[in-house]
């Protein structure tokens, strides 16, 4: 194994949602607030973003094991929410999830160029979602037609666990047949996404105001006023990086400079 990898990077492993596709991570928001309420209890925006980026299976059980969602669950029903209810609800979930994706299938600005540059360069485009596969049998024929066709996908339950852990990374490096860890970097939106590249060993990049942590679509936020605008950024960096990734940038348009430091720093002998 390669202890202190000097070379060049080799590959980028992107998420989907709010990375490559749907500005503001838009998609899941209200098919997670309609789920629950088909089940009775009502749940905010807020309530259903705090999760994102962990499979769906998980994101569904964290949102209802958030202190006042569980209190709300317990009213209506008469007992705790449990791992049987994520189930029913991951159920309703799918279908409906795969049913919206595409009216949030937009390719983010930037995205394409940026992809198209790192092919020039040699590199391989990997990538994870927290999506499972039958929503991505859907949402990845349409990217494909709109220019974006990764070199391989890995989703939330092709393996035994997925974010925040590492294995959906794993699967990148053999897919890609790229190493070590140090010579890739993952881009991702959420604090799951940017864990499981640092539990994987990979360097990680944070996207702000593309994110989830932003929340807003491309023509949403160009409408900001500059000072709204500039709180909800430095909230949404705030978070990345104290999830501990090494970069936060605003979007993946934003990415070759960082692509350059980091050849820099391994050029010096720095790994993640």
């Amino acid at each position: 194994m390669a202890r202190n990898y000097g070379g060049k990077i080799r590959a980028v492993v992107f998420d989907w949602a709010g990375t490559i596709v749907d500005h503001g991570s838009r998609a899941p928001m209200g098919v997670f607030v309609e789920v629950f309420r088909r089940f009775g209890v009502e749940i905010s925006v807020a309530e259903a973003r705090a999760p994102m980026g962990l499979p769906k299976w998980q994101h569904i059980q964290a949102v209802g094991r958030q202190p006042a969602v569980g209190a709300r669950w317990q009213a209506a029903h008469g007992r705790d929410f449990a791992d049987g209810d994520v189930d029913q609800i991951y159920e309703v979930f799918t279908p409906l999830n795969a049913q919206v994706v595409p009216q949030f299938a937009d390719i983010i600005p930037g995205a394409l160029e940026i992809v198209a540059a790192l092919r020039a360069r040699g590199l391989k485009i990997g990538s994870t979602t927290g999506y499972n596969r039958p929503i991505m049998e859907v949402l990845a024929p349409i990217a494909a037609r709109a220019g974006y066709a990764p070199d391989n996908l890995v989703c939330a339950g092709d393996l035994a666990e997925g974010r925040p852990g590492p294995l959906m990374m794993y699967r990148c490096f053999t897919d890609l047949g790229i190493w070590p860890p140090a010579s890739v970097i993952k881009v991702d939106d959420t604090v799951p996404g940017i864990d499981e590249g640092l539990n994987a060993g990979t360097w990680t990049v944070g996207l702000s105001v593309s994110g989830n942590g932003f929340g807003l679509s491309a023509d949403e936020t160009a409408a900001l006023p500059p000072a709204e605008f500039a709180e909800r950024r430095t909230a949404a960096e705030r978070e990345l990086t104290r999830a501990g990734a090494h970069y936060v940038i605003d979007s993946v348009a934003d990415l070759l400079p960082v692509l350059e430091a980091i050849e820099g720093r391994l050029a010096r002998g720095e790994q993640p």
